[in-house]
Protein backbone atom coordinates (compact mmCIF):
# COMPACT_ATOMS: atom_id res chain seq x y z
CA UNK A 1 0.00 0.00 0.00
CA UNK A 2 1.33 3.40 -1.03
CA UNK A 3 1.39 6.46 1.35
CA UNK A 4 -0.82 8.40 -1.13
CA UNK A 5 -4.17 6.36 -0.83
CA UNK A 6 -6.19 8.14 1.54
CA UNK A 7 -8.93 5.91 3.73
CA UNK A 8 -11.10 8.74 3.87
CA UNK A 9 -13.33 7.97 2.21
CA UNK A 10 -16.84 10.09 2.36
CA UNK A 11 -19.91 8.82 1.91
CA UNK A 12 -18.82 5.19 2.02
CA UNK A 13 -21.66 3.65 3.41
CA UNK A 14 -23.83 5.57 0.87
CA UNK A 15 -23.32 2.81 -1.51
CA UNK A 16 -24.25 -0.42 -2.25
CA UNK A 17 -22.46 -3.75 -1.88
CA UNK A 18 -20.93 -4.03 -4.98
CA UNK A 19 -20.15 -0.74 -5.30
CA UNK A 20 -18.09 -0.66 -1.46
CA UNK A 21 -16.56 -4.30 -2.88
CA UNK A 22 -15.72 -2.35 -5.96
CA UNK A 23 -13.83 0.30 -4.23
CA UNK A 24 -11.94 -1.94 -1.77
CA UNK A 25 -11.00 -4.03 -4.45
CA UNK A 26 -9.40 -1.32 -6.41
CA UNK A 27 -7.88 0.14 -2.98
CA UNK A 28 -5.96 -3.26 -2.62
CA UNK A 29 -5.03 -4.00 -6.28
CA UNK A 30 -7.45 -7.24 -5.49
CA UNK A 31 -7.40 -10.22 -8.46
CA UNK A 32 -10.57 -11.12 -9.84
CA UNK A 33 -10.33 -14.21 -7.64
CA UNK A 34 -10.34 -12.20 -4.37
CA UNK A 35 -12.57 -9.84 -5.12
CA UNK A 36 -15.28 -12.83 -5.70
CA UNK A 37 -14.33 -14.19 -2.12
CA UNK A 38 -14.93 -10.39 -0.33
CA UNK A 39 -18.53 -10.26 -2.48
CA UNK A 40 -18.92 -14.11 -0.84
CA UNK A 41 -18.86 -15.46 -4.55
CA UNK A 42 -15.87 -17.70 -4.02
CA UNK A 43 -14.23 -18.35 -0.51
CA UNK A 44 -13.91 -21.06 2.35
CA UNK A 45 -15.62 -24.14 0.98
CA UNK A 46 -16.88 -27.39 3.09
CA UNK A 47 -13.74 -29.18 1.67
CA UNK A 48 -11.23 -26.76 3.09
CA UNK A 49 -13.11 -26.61 6.38
CA UNK A 50 -13.13 -30.30 6.80
CA UNK A 51 -9.13 -29.82 7.00
CA UNK A 52 -9.39 -26.96 9.81
CA UNK A 53 -11.44 -28.64 11.96
CA UNK A 54 -13.41 -32.05 13.12
CA UNK A 55 -16.90 -33.11 12.20
CA UNK A 56 -17.14 -30.77 9.40
CA UNK A 57 -20.97 -30.22 8.07
CA UNK A 58 -21.04 -26.96 6.61
CA UNK A 59 -19.69 -23.58 7.21
CA UNK A 60 -21.13 -20.32 8.94
CA UNK A 61 -20.92 -17.12 7.51
CA UNK A 62 -20.43 -13.41 9.04
CA UNK A 63 -20.56 -9.81 7.65
CA UNK A 64 -17.53 -8.06 6.94
CA UNK A 65 -17.35 -4.65 6.62
CA UNK A 66 -14.64 -2.18 6.38
CA UNK A 67 -13.56 0.95 8.74
CA UNK A 68 -12.99 3.83 6.70
CA UNK A 69 -10.55 6.96 7.93
CA UNK A 70 -7.69 5.23 9.88
CA UNK A 71 -4.48 7.10 9.97
CA UNK A 72 -1.71 4.93 12.02
CA UNK A 73 1.83 6.22 12.03
CA UNK A 74 1.41 8.40 9.00
CA UNK A 75 -0.18 5.18 6.96
CA UNK A 76 -3.78 5.28 5.90
CA UNK A 77 -5.76 1.75 6.16
CA UNK A 78 -8.95 0.40 5.37
CA UNK A 79 -9.73 -1.79 7.94
CA UNK A 80 -11.98 -5.63 7.51
CA UNK A 81 -13.78 -6.08 10.38
CA UNK A 82 -16.26 -9.10 10.72
CA UNK A 83 -18.96 -8.80 13.07
CA UNK A 84 -22.57 -9.34 13.36
CA UNK A 85 -23.10 -6.76 15.61
CA UNK A 86 -24.79 -3.03 14.03
CA UNK A 87 -23.24 0.06 14.82
CA UNK A 88 -19.86 -1.06 15.34
CA UNK A 89 -17.76 -0.70 12.02
CA UNK A 90 -19.76 2.77 11.62
CA UNK A 91 -18.65 3.76 15.36
CA UNK A 92 -14.89 2.85 14.49
CA UNK A 93 -15.04 4.80 11.38
CA UNK A 94 -16.57 8.08 13.05
CA UNK A 95 -14.14 7.72 15.89
CA UNK A 96 -10.77 6.82 13.69
CA UNK A 97 -12.13 10.55 11.49
CA UNK A 98 -12.03 12.45 14.35
CA UNK A 99 -8.78 11.15 15.41
CA UNK A 100 -7.75 12.10 12.32
CA UNK A 101 -8.33 15.60 12.78
CA UNK A 102 -5.75 15.72 15.24
CA UNK A 103 -3.38 13.91 13.31
CA UNK A 104 -4.32 10.00 13.84
CA UNK A 105 -2.90 7.58 15.56
CA UNK A 106 0.79 6.88 16.86
CA UNK A 107 0.92 3.22 17.49
CA UNK A 108 4.09 1.24 18.88
CA UNK A 109 4.42 -2.36 19.25
CA UNK A 110 6.75 -5.04 21.72
CA UNK A 111 8.94 -7.45 19.95
CA UNK A 112 6.93 -10.73 19.16
CA UNK A 113 7.75 -12.63 22.51
CA UNK A 114 5.68 -15.32 23.40
CA UNK A 115 5.84 -17.06 26.90
CA UNK A 116 5.67 -20.66 27.05
CA UNK A 117 5.50 -22.27 30.56
CA UNK A 118 6.98 -25.65 31.87
CA UNK A 119 5.23 -26.58 34.99
CA UNK A 120 7.58 -28.69 37.61
CA UNK A 121 6.47 -30.69 40.51
CA UNK A 122 7.63 -33.54 42.95
CA UNK A 123 10.35 -31.39 44.08
CA UNK A 124 12.92 -32.01 46.92
CA UNK A 125 13.68 -28.23 47.30
CA UNK A 126 11.82 -25.89 44.93
CA UNK A 127 14.99 -22.94 45.09
CA UNK A 128 17.72 -25.38 44.48
CA UNK A 129 15.99 -26.51 41.32
CA UNK A 130 14.93 -22.76 40.42
CA UNK A 131 19.02 -22.04 40.62
CA UNK A 132 19.83 -25.23 38.27
CA UNK A 133 17.64 -23.92 35.70
CA UNK A 134 18.97 -20.63 36.32
CA UNK A 135 22.86 -22.53 35.62
CA UNK A 136 21.78 -23.94 32.82
CA UNK A 137 20.44 -21.02 31.10
CA UNK A 138 22.60 -20.48 28.32
CA UNK A 139 22.56 -24.38 26.73
CA UNK A 140 18.50 -24.49 27.34
CA UNK A 141 18.46 -21.56 25.30
CA UNK A 142 20.65 -23.04 22.77
CA UNK A 143 19.10 -26.31 23.04
CA UNK A 144 15.33 -24.13 22.28
CA UNK A 145 17.10 -22.80 18.88
CA UNK A 146 18.15 -26.39 17.25
CA UNK A 147 14.24 -27.26 17.56
CA UNK A 148 12.44 -25.18 14.71
CA UNK A 149 14.86 -23.91 12.21
CA UNK A 150 12.86 -22.10 9.72
CA UNK A 151 12.23 -19.82 13.00
CA UNK A 152 15.74 -19.33 13.56
CA UNK A 153 16.32 -18.85 9.89
CA UNK A 154 13.51 -15.75 10.24
CA UNK A 155 15.42 -14.20 13.08
CA UNK A 156 13.38 -15.74 15.44
CA UNK A 157 13.82 -18.25 18.72
CA UNK A 158 14.29 -18.38 22.56
CA UNK A 159 15.65 -14.99 24.09
CA UNK A 160 15.75 -16.11 27.48
CA UNK A 161 14.45 -18.13 30.49
CA UNK A 162 12.79 -17.06 33.48
CA UNK A 163 11.73 -18.86 37.26
CA UNK A 164 8.82 -18.52 39.38
CA UNK A 165 9.12 -20.19 42.61
CA UNK A 166 5.43 -21.58 44.23
CA UNK A 167 7.25 -22.88 47.31
CA UNK A 168 3.69 -23.84 49.06
CA UNK A 169 0.41 -25.06 46.82
CA UNK A 170 -1.91 -27.16 47.10
CA UNK A 171 -0.23 -30.14 45.47
CA UNK A 172 3.09 -29.03 47.33
CA UNK A 173 6.47 -27.05 45.92
CA UNK A 174 5.75 -26.19 42.33
CA UNK A 175 8.81 -24.51 39.82
CA UNK A 176 7.49 -22.85 36.80
CA UNK A 177 10.19 -22.35 33.99
CA UNK A 178 9.40 -19.72 31.25
CA UNK A 179 10.60 -19.24 27.98
CA UNK A 180 10.78 -16.09 26.17
CA UNK A 181 10.37 -16.85 22.46
CA UNK A 182 10.27 -14.45 19.42
CA UNK A 183 7.66 -15.67 16.84
CA UNK A 184 8.05 -12.77 14.39
CA UNK A 185 5.28 -12.94 12.00
CA UNK A 186 3.59 -15.98 13.70
CA UNK A 187 1.01 -15.90 16.27
CA UNK A 188 3.49 -18.81 18.03
CA UNK A 189 1.73 -21.30 20.06
CA UNK A 190 2.83 -24.39 17.82
CA UNK A 191 6.28 -22.86 17.58
CA UNK A 192 6.69 -22.56 21.26
CA UNK A 193 4.48 -25.64 21.94
CA UNK A 194 6.82 -27.96 20.20
CA UNK A 195 9.51 -26.49 22.00
CA UNK A 196 8.46 -27.12 25.40
CA UNK A 197 8.07 -30.67 24.66
CA UNK A 198 11.17 -31.21 23.44
CA UNK A 199 13.11 -29.30 26.33
CA UNK A 200 10.83 -31.12 29.09
CA UNK A 201 13.36 -34.17 29.55
CA UNK A 202 16.35 -32.31 30.03
CA UNK A 203 14.58 -30.13 32.54
CA UNK A 204 13.34 -33.26 34.34
CA UNK A 205 17.07 -34.11 34.48
CA UNK A 206 18.46 -30.66 35.41
CA UNK A 207 15.65 -30.09 38.67
CA UNK A 208 15.17 -33.35 39.42
CA UNK A 209 11.64 -33.08 39.73
CA UNK A 210 8.67 -34.32 37.41
CA UNK A 211 7.43 -32.14 34.44
CA UNK A 212 3.36 -31.76 34.06
CA UNK A 213 2.22 -29.09 31.84
CA UNK A 214 4.17 -27.37 28.90
CA UNK A 215 2.07 -24.95 27.27
CA UNK A 216 2.21 -21.36 26.26
CA UNK A 217 0.79 -18.44 27.83
CA UNK A 218 -1.86 -16.20 26.91
CA UNK A 219 -0.64 -13.39 28.86
CA UNK A 220 1.22 -11.96 26.40
CA UNK A 221 2.52 -9.20 28.17
CA UNK A 222 5.90 -9.10 26.47
CA UNK A 223 4.02 -8.57 23.28
CA UNK A 224 1.87 -5.55 23.74
CA UNK A 225 0.81 -2.62 21.18
CA UNK A 226 -0.04 0.41 22.42
CA UNK A 227 -1.74 3.03 20.30
CA UNK A 228 -2.96 6.73 21.29
CA UNK A 229 -4.35 9.90 19.34
CA UNK A 230 -5.69 13.23 20.17
CA UNK A 231 -9.50 14.56 19.20
CA UNK A 232 -9.40 18.41 18.99
CA UNK A 233 -12.95 19.35 21.13
CA UNK A 234 -14.61 20.91 18.00
CA UNK A 235 -14.92 17.42 16.19
CA UNK A 236 -16.58 15.82 19.58
CA UNK A 237 -19.22 19.02 19.85
CA UNK A 238 -23.26 17.63 19.39
CA UNK A 239 -26.18 19.33 18.33
CA UNK A 240 -27.02 20.26 22.11
CA UNK A 241 -23.34 19.98 24.14
CA UNK A 242 -20.31 22.02 22.64
CA UNK A 243 -16.79 20.27 22.48
CA UNK A 244 -15.62 21.29 25.87
CA UNK A 245 -18.40 19.89 27.27
CA UNK A 246 -18.07 16.46 25.69
CA UNK A 247 -14.44 16.29 26.24
CA UNK A 248 -15.29 16.47 29.84
CA UNK A 249 -18.06 13.78 30.22
CA UNK A 250 -15.41 11.67 28.21
CA UNK A 251 -12.78 12.19 30.60
CA UNK A 252 -15.55 11.22 33.29
CA UNK A 253 -16.81 8.17 31.64
CA UNK A 254 -13.11 6.99 31.37
CA UNK A 255 -12.27 7.67 35.06
CA UNK A 256 -15.46 5.63 35.94
CA UNK A 257 -14.21 3.01 34.33
CA UNK A 258 -10.77 2.48 35.77
CA UNK A 259 -12.04 3.25 39.37
CA UNK A 260 -14.96 0.13 39.34
CA UNK A 261 -14.67 -3.50 37.58
CA UNK A 262 -18.20 -3.12 36.92
CA UNK A 263 -18.23 -0.49 34.72
CA UNK A 264 -14.79 -1.59 33.10
CA UNK A 265 -16.07 -4.73 32.08
CA UNK A 266 -18.59 -3.61 29.78
CA UNK A 267 -16.31 -0.61 28.78
CA UNK A 268 -13.85 -3.60 27.62
CA UNK A 269 -16.24 -5.17 26.16
CA UNK A 270 -16.62 -2.27 24.09
CA UNK A 271 -13.25 -2.00 23.06
CA UNK A 272 -13.26 -5.77 22.23
CA UNK A 273 -16.11 -5.03 19.79
CA UNK A 274 -13.54 -3.36 17.36
CA UNK A 275 -10.67 -5.31 18.29
CA UNK A 276 -12.43 -9.03 17.66
CA UNK A 277 -13.52 -8.23 14.53
CA UNK A 278 -10.16 -7.60 12.82
CA UNK A 279 -8.69 -10.40 14.09
CA UNK A 280 -11.45 -12.23 13.33
CA UNK A 281 -11.33 -11.40 9.71
CA UNK A 282 -7.31 -11.67 9.34
CA UNK A 283 -8.13 -15.45 10.74
CA UNK A 284 -6.13 -14.81 14.02
CA UNK A 285 -7.61 -16.42 17.41
CA UNK A 286 -9.93 -14.11 19.09
CA UNK A 287 -10.38 -16.12 22.18
CA UNK A 288 -6.42 -15.77 22.95
CA UNK A 289 -6.58 -12.20 22.40
CA UNK A 290 -9.39 -11.56 24.91
CA UNK A 291 -8.26 -14.30 27.62
CA UNK A 292 -4.91 -12.36 27.23
CA UNK A 293 -6.81 -8.93 27.67
CA UNK A 294 -8.85 -9.36 30.38
CA UNK A 295 -6.20 -10.92 32.38
CA UNK A 296 -4.04 -8.07 31.48
CA UNK A 297 -6.84 -5.73 32.94
CA UNK A 298 -6.61 -7.39 36.14
CA UNK A 299 -2.69 -7.52 36.35
CA UNK A 300 -2.54 -5.25 39.34
CA UNK A 301 -5.05 -6.76 41.30
CA UNK A 302 -8.60 -5.15 40.52
CA UNK A 303 -10.14 -4.89 36.77
CA UNK A 304 -9.57 -1.67 34.79
CA UNK A 305 -10.01 0.11 31.76
CA UNK A 306 -7.57 -1.34 29.44
CA UNK A 307 -8.11 2.59 28.26
CA UNK A 308 -7.14 5.95 29.61
CA UNK A 309 -8.74 9.41 28.56
CA UNK A 310 -7.76 12.57 29.23
CA UNK A 311 -7.70 16.54 28.58
CA UNK A 312 -4.72 18.36 27.58
CA UNK A 313 -3.60 21.48 27.96
CA UNK A 314 -5.38 22.67 24.61
CA UNK A 315 -8.59 21.28 25.83
CA UNK A 316 -8.21 18.35 23.38
CA UNK A 317 -9.27 15.19 24.54
CA UNK A 318 -6.77 12.41 24.40
CA UNK A 319 -6.79 8.80 24.45
CA UNK A 320 -4.16 5.67 24.88
CA UNK A 321 -4.92 1.88 25.10
CA UNK A 322 -1.98 -0.86 25.69
CA UNK A 323 -3.02 -4.45 25.74
CA UNK A 324 -1.07 -7.70 24.80
CA UNK A 325 -1.67 -8.49 21.38
CA UNK A 326 -0.55 -12.23 19.83
CA UNK A 327 -1.32 -12.10 16.28
CA UNK A 328 0.59 -13.25 13.12
CA UNK A 329 0.28 -12.86 9.93
CA UNK A 330 1.65 -16.79 8.69
CA UNK A 331 0.31 -19.91 9.67
CA UNK A 332 -2.47 -21.23 11.28
CA UNK A 333 -5.56 -19.79 9.81
CA UNK A 334 -4.68 -16.73 8.28
CA UNK A 335 -3.01 -18.76 5.74
CA UNK A 336 -5.58 -20.94 5.36
CA UNK A 337 -9.07 -19.25 5.14
CA UNK A 338 -9.20 -17.51 1.45
CA UNK A 339 -11.16 -14.54 3.01
CA UNK A 340 -7.78 -14.13 5.77
CA UNK A 341 -5.86 -13.67 2.93
CA UNK A 342 -8.02 -11.25 1.45
CA UNK A 343 -8.26 -8.95 4.53
CA UNK A 344 -4.85 -8.94 5.07
CA UNK A 345 -4.06 -7.60 1.72
CA UNK A 346 -6.88 -5.24 2.48
CA UNK A 347 -5.07 -4.01 5.09
CA UNK A 348 -1.27 -3.73 3.01
CA UNK A 349 0.32 -5.53 6.30
CA UNK A 350 4.03 -6.08 6.03
CA UNK A 351 4.20 -7.62 9.77
CA UNK A 352 2.63 -9.11 12.76
CA UNK A 353 3.80 -6.01 14.73
CA UNK A 354 2.05 -3.73 11.94
CA UNK A 355 -1.15 -5.69 12.25
CA UNK A 356 -1.06 -5.71 15.51
CA UNK A 357 -0.68 -1.93 15.90
CA UNK A 358 -3.42 -1.34 13.94
CA UNK A 359 -5.64 -3.32 15.63
CA UNK A 360 -4.75 -1.26 18.89
CA UNK A 361 -5.61 2.11 17.17
CA UNK A 362 -9.01 0.54 16.23
CA UNK A 363 -9.76 -0.95 20.01
CA UNK A 364 -8.99 2.97 21.28
CA UNK A 365 -11.23 4.13 18.03
CA UNK A 366 -14.15 1.72 19.04
CA UNK A 367 -13.79 2.84 22.69
CA UNK A 368 -14.29 6.38 21.82
CA UNK A 369 -17.40 5.72 19.65
CA UNK A 370 -18.81 4.01 22.25
CA UNK A 371 -18.11 6.37 25.16
CA UNK A 372 -18.99 9.39 23.41
CA UNK A 373 -22.44 7.83 22.36
CA UNK A 374 -23.30 6.96 25.92
CA UNK A 375 -22.04 10.60 27.17
CA UNK A 376 -24.28 12.54 24.70
CA UNK A 377 -27.34 11.24 23.54
CA UNK A 378 -27.10 7.83 25.31
CA UNK A 379 -25.78 4.41 23.63
CA UNK A 380 -29.24 2.94 22.39
CA UNK A 381 -30.06 6.11 19.84
CA UNK A 382 -27.54 4.95 17.06
CA UNK A 383 -27.23 1.37 18.04
CA UNK A 384 -30.92 1.06 17.57
CA UNK A 385 -31.02 2.79 14.49
CA UNK A 386 -29.22 0.28 12.75
CA UNK A 387 -30.31 -2.63 14.85
CA UNK A 388 -33.88 -1.52 12.96
CA UNK A 389 -32.03 -3.31 10.03
CA UNK A 390 -31.75 -6.36 11.64
CA UNK A 391 -35.82 -6.24 13.21
CA UNK A 392 -37.10 -5.21 9.68
CA UNK A 393 -35.83 -8.44 8.07
CA UNK A 394 -36.48 -10.36 10.96
CA UNK A 395 -40.14 -9.18 10.35
CA UNK A 396 -39.66 -10.47 6.59
CA UNK A 397 -38.57 -7.32 4.60
CA UNK A 398 -36.95 -7.61 1.58
CA UNK A 399 -35.22 -5.26 -1.12
CA UNK A 400 -36.55 -1.76 -0.57
CA UNK A 401 -39.10 -2.73 1.61
CA UNK A 402 -36.38 -2.97 4.71
CA UNK A 403 -35.46 1.01 4.01
CA UNK A 404 -39.41 1.82 4.34
CA UNK A 405 -39.48 0.20 7.29
CA UNK A 406 -36.40 0.93 9.07
CA UNK A 407 -37.63 4.61 8.47
CA UNK A 408 -41.20 4.86 9.32
CA UNK A 409 -39.92 2.55 12.81
CA UNK A 410 -36.95 5.36 13.48
CA UNK A 411 -39.71 8.51 12.96
CA UNK A 412 -42.17 6.61 14.91
CA UNK A 413 -39.52 6.04 17.88
CA UNK A 414 -40.25 2.47 17.93
CA UNK A 415 -38.19 0.22 16.67
CA UNK A 416 -39.79 -3.63 17.62
CA UNK A 417 -40.31 -6.43 15.44
CA UNK A 418 -44.05 -6.04 16.19
CA UNK A 419 -44.44 -2.99 14.86
CA UNK A 420 -42.27 -4.06 11.83
CA UNK A 421 -44.82 -7.24 11.26
CA UNK A 422 -47.36 -4.90 11.27
CA UNK A 423 -45.88 -2.83 8.42
CA UNK A 424 -44.58 -5.33 6.46
CA UNK A 425 -48.59 -6.53 6.30
CA UNK A 426 -49.62 -2.97 5.64
CA UNK A 427 -47.23 -2.19 2.53
CA UNK A 428 -47.93 -5.70 1.08
CA UNK A 429 -51.57 -5.26 1.26
CA UNK A 430 -51.37 -1.77 -0.03
CA UNK A 431 -49.13 -2.76 -3.11
CA UNK A 432 -51.63 -5.86 -3.46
Amino acid sequence: MTTQKSSRISGFYKHSTAERAALVAQWANLTPQEQAVLEGRAGLDSAQADHMIENVVGTFALPLGVATNFQVNGQDYLVPMVIEEPSVVAAASNAARMFRAGGGFTASSDESIMIGQIQIVDLANVDAAAEAILAHKDSLIADANTIDPVMIRVGGGARDIQVRPFPDTAVGPMLVMHLHYDCRDAMGANAINTTLEKLAPRIEQITGGRVNLRILSNLADQRKARAEGMVPAAELATETLSGADVVKAIVEAGVFAEVDPYRAATHNKGIMNGIDPVVIATGNDWRAIEAGAHTYAAREGRYTSLTHWWQDEDGSLRGRIELPMAVGIVGGATRVHPMAQVALKILGIQTARQLAEVIAAVGLAQNLGAIRALATEGIQRGHMSLHARQIALSAGATGDLVGRIVQTMIEEGNIRLERAKELVEEIQKSSS
